[in-house]
């Protein structure tokens, strides 16, 4: 066994914390409906409940299985939600219930379920993605034939297309899978008995899904997907402990997409090889200029295609360029690409044969790549061809998808104006020469009108030439069949001109556009640098978003409580999203979960607003939602990583300027705490000597009490108290700024808090003189290694601070216990009182430097004494606290809303004493 890598053994551990954070998945993986996995499900569920696990049932789908119904008795269930749909009220799963029990472990059936609209997600596997998140294991059921990779094969087996699916990843990510087997002959036995389903649907059933053929090809797809699951499980372990490199490089799959109906089986068979080799796969749609004129219902299919690639774990990519081929064999060498998979289809288009295809053109130009050709079966989709053969003829229309008929006038329009001035030219140049003004006529037509009228002004620049200038005239017979030649180069000429011109302007508008976009990046990137308030940053970036994506923008930042609200100021009122058109709890909702909701996603995709997460590196930050004019345009993936690019932008500034206010007050508070022990230590030192002085002083006075006059008596014992007061106070400054700067070393002994307590307690006789104390100690309180003297201090300045504001008449107790903290004993001395409590939200802040328990009182005090506590208490190693002490009936119930006192603690470590001398011992 060779040595395990240090970056690998630490992305193991992230991965197991973030593994241990969520809750566990177990799925019951079976080939068909009716093999028993609802059964299966609901029997280990009833086992683990008899167990004592809090089991509940969020959705179970029985469809009148007497058996099943019976394994549900005894368990919880969820009411289902009820939501209505096309004048229908439907009961689907409830998500927010679920979350609101949380339960220890929760049944969820039919994993592949598409919920109601209306639902939060569209799918059901969300609502368990969410129930992961939130720490709740859960059981679920899943079929093969609803694995997205393979929802072709079993379409293409059984010639039934099942719509609901799974992505893969769901799958693979399970912690569990149980595969839960029967051979056909025994399931169609159970469907013959009407254990599956009712008997007139059992036999409509046999006679199409389930035929003995499709059962046992679709129980060898799930054998072999749970034996490929169990292989991937014994790879990972051999990596996780380092006993073998299984895979000496790493390996990258690219797909070519496009427009054609096979793009979508093209994805799933690049997901299932990838998935196969361990690999990152990429899934590649190369914008042409033909393909960039297609009608938008096939480029919504070609993001669809790109959508799916997402859904099943790869990366996408849309690039532009004249040529397919080459684009995709430069961005293969760019990205490190060892095979390359493009479509074979059975239904080949005409203009195919024009050329060579995609596919053997990559191979012959590049030798180092795996070109993997997959004939996929689209005989299914000949609606499909045929709407694309019924896009062809724009094809030769205009730049992004027809040119306007005014164009072609304008194309016409141009040809009369060169031909009217080739007249008036034709006596002083030669004919020939007058071709000429027809290709520039073709050249200012195609950049500016677009291909189409090009392509025109190409053909009626030969007629006119022709029917105009060549004899015999007005009439399209040609005497001199040289001519022929000339009409043939000019034509060539003109078409050759007209297609390099467009596409000199596609390339022009192209580099526009990503001039656009790239300067758009600057110009946030650089404002937001700028920026230095979260008032700022708001403003900012909802302008820019605004402007490029050409929405209404809100920036959603949180509060104290971790609740998502839109600023008061409105930076924009034009551009800004109202804040009718925000759904607060999809907002929070996204805030919450770090993923993106509203439209075109899928959780809520029917929603008028898209929401993004603003995730910095430490945290999210706030919620971007915007509201555009045309969404179409988000969905190109381009458009979508642009955006993202700018919400990590705002978050990264947000983030910043965080931190830049915390660093800011960080400082200040260094600052002031340098400043303030730097005075605390000067004013100390510059009054202890006339204090000490005054001190004797008063005491001197004081021998000779009998010659005073009986009035001046009590105003010398007053000058010595407030003396004495005032020596405390400056002893309390000259402690805390010997804390602070760390110079105070304890001295150590082994002790008995009994004896601590009592000097405590006699020290402060004149403090306590009307609050009597109680002390309450167990006779088998260990020895404690402390600062004997310091600790004195504490109990001093407790009981100091008990007197203060307990009545005069009200009693002290005092006790200590043994306790656990962290596995650790530690000693717990606690002081309570019978005064009016602390003020809530007070219960730490009392312990600051400077904080007293009532605001504006006349009681003396600086508010030093319980901070100099917490000093010492910290330097033991312990920890200090402070609480009220709830108020008991006659019943000894707490009374609500009462209080009985306060009760201030602290906690010294134990440790093993040493052993006696051997002297003591004898």
């Amino acid at each position: 066994m060779s040595r395990p890598d240090p970056d690998s053994l630490l992305d193991k551990l992230q991965r197991d914390e973030a593994k241990a954070r969520r809750g566990r998945l177990k799925v019951f993986f079976g080939a068909s409906a009716g093999v028993g996995k609802t059964f299966g499900m609901l029997q280990a569920a009833r086992r683990l409940h008899d167990d004592g696990l809090d089991v509940v049932v969020g959705i179970v789908e029985t469809h009148g299985r007497a058996e099943t119904e019976a394994l549900l008795e005894g368990l919880e269930v969820l009411p289902l939600q009820k939501l209505d749909y096309r004048d229908r009220t439907l009961g689907e799963f409830d998500l927010d219930a679920a979350l609101a029990r949380k339960p220890q472990l929760l049944l969820v059936d039919e994993l592949a379920h598409s919920n109601v609209t209306g639902a939060r997600h569209a799918k059901r596997w969300q609502d368990v993605h969410e129930l992961l998140d939130a720490g709740i294991d859960v059981f679920t059921t899943v079929n093969v034939q609803h694995l997205e990779s393979l929802n072709d094969i079993v379409g293409q087996i059984t010639g039934i297309r099942v719509w609901e699916t799974v992505p893969d990843r769901v799958f693979d990510h399970a912690d569990d899978v149980t595969l839960v087997d029967l051979p056909a002959d025994d399931l169609l036995d159970r469907l013959r008995e009407g254990k599956v389903y009712l008997p007139q649907q059992a036999e409509r059933a046999i006679k199409n899904f389930f035929r003995k053929g499709n059962l046992i090809a679709l129980r060898e797809l799930a054998l072999r997907r749970t034996a490929d699951r169990v292989d991937a499980q014994m790879r990972e372990y051999r990596a996780d402990r380092s006993i073998d490199r299984v895979w000496q490089t790493r390996e990258r799959v690219l797909v070519c997409v496009g427009p054609g109906p096979e793009s979508s089986a093209l994805v799933r068979a690049a997901a299932r090889l990838a998935s196969s080799l361990r690999a990152d796969w990429i899934a590649v749609y190369v914008e042409t200029p033909r393909l960039q004129r297609l009608p938008d219902a096939l480029r919504e299919r070609t993001l669809r295609a790109l959508k799916l690639a997402q859904d099943l774990g790869g990366e996408t990519a849309t690039l532009d360029g004249d040529d397919a081929a080459v684009t995709l064999v430069d961005y293969a060498h760019l990205r490190n690409v060892s095979k390359l998979i493009v479509g074979g289809t059975q239904v080949e288009r005409f203009w195919h044969r024009l050329r060579r295809p995609v596919g053997e053109r990559i191979a012959k130009m590049s030798g180092d790549l795996d070109v993997t050709r997959i004939g996929v079966d689209v005989q299914p989709l000949r609606e499909d061809v045929a709407a694309m053969r019924r896009a062809l003829p724009g094809w030769v229309g205009g730049d992004e998808h027809h040119s306007h008929p005014r164009n072609y006038l304008g194309a016409v329009a141009i040809c009369a104006v060169i031909t009217s001035l080739a007249s008036v030219l034709e006596h002083r140049f030669e004919v020939t020469n007058l071709a000429m003004l027809y290709l520039l006529g073709v050249v200012f037509a195609a950049f500016r009108l677009g291909r189409g009228p090009g392509i025109l002004l190409s053909f009626l620049s030969v007629a006119a030439f022709d029917f105009f200038f060549i004899a015999p005239k007005l009439s399209f017979s040609v005497s001199d069949t040289q001519y022929l030649l000339t009409f043939a180069g000019i034509l060539i000429t003109s078409l050759v001109i007209s297609h390099l011109t467009s596409s000199l302007r596609r390339q022009v508008r192209v580099t526009s556009l990503r001039e656009r976009r790239s300067s758009a990046m600057y110009e946030i990137a650089r404002e937001l640098a700028a920026a230095l308030t979260t008032e700022q940053i708001v403003e900012i970036g909802a302008r820019h978003v605004s402007e490029l994506f050409r929405a209404h923008v809100a920036i959603l930042l949180p509060d104290s409580d971790e609740k998502v609200r839109q600023p008061l100021d409105d930076p924009n009122p034009v551009s800004m999203l109202s804040n009718a058109a925000i759904d607060m709890d999809v907002a929070q909702w996204v805030y919450d979960q770090q993923k993106r909701a509203g439209h075109g996603t899928d959780t809520l995709p029917a929603g008028n607003a898209l929401y993004l997460p603003l995730k910095a590196p430490m945290r999210t930050r706030g919620v971007l939602a915007l509201e555009s004019e045309d969404f179409g345009t988000l969905a190109v993936p381009e458009q979508q990583r642009m955006l993202d690019a700018f919400a990590a932008q705002i978050a990264l500034a947000l983030e910043r300027v965080h931190y830049v206010d915390i660093a800011r007050d960080a400082l200040v508070d260094m600052e002031s705490e340098r400043l303030r022990n730097s005075l605390l230590s000067a004013i100390s030192h510059d009054l202890r000597t006339p204090l000490t002085a005054l001190v004797g002083f008063a005491s001197v006075l004081a021998q000779s009490r009998d010659r005073l006059d009986p009035a001046q008596a009590p105003l010398l014992d007053a000058i010595h108290d407030e003396a004495l007061r005032m020596t405390g106070l400056v002893t309390n400054l000259l402690d805390m700024a010997r804390l602070q700067a760390g110079r105070v070393r304890l001295n150590r002994d082994w002790t008995m808090i009994e004896e601590v307590i009592g000097a405590a307690l006699r020290n402060a006789r004149h403090t306590l003189a009307t609050h009597p104390a109680s002390v309450r100690l167990p006779a088998d309180l260990p020895l404690v290694q402390i600062d004997s003297v310091l600790i004195e201090r504490v109990f001093a300045n407790l009981f100091e601070n008990a007197a203060k504001y307990t009545p005069a008449g009200k009693p002290l107790t005092i006790g200590a216990a043994v306790i656990e903290t962290s596995g650790k004993p530690m000693l717990r001395v606690h002081v309570d009182d019978e005064g009016p409590g602390l003020l809530p939200g007070t219960e730490n802040r009392v312990f600051d430097k400077f904080t007293r328990g009532e605001k504006e009182s006349a009681k003396p005090g600086i508010g030093l004494g319980l901070a100099i506590c917490r000093a010492i208490v910290e330097a033991h190693g312990g920890t200090i606290g402070a609480s009220n002490r709830p108020l008991l009936d006659a019943s000894g119930m707490p009374v609500e809303g009462a209080v009985a006192g306060a009760r201030f603690w602290f906690t010294l470590p134990i440790d093993t004493p040493p052993p006696p001398p051997e002297d003591e011992l004898e």
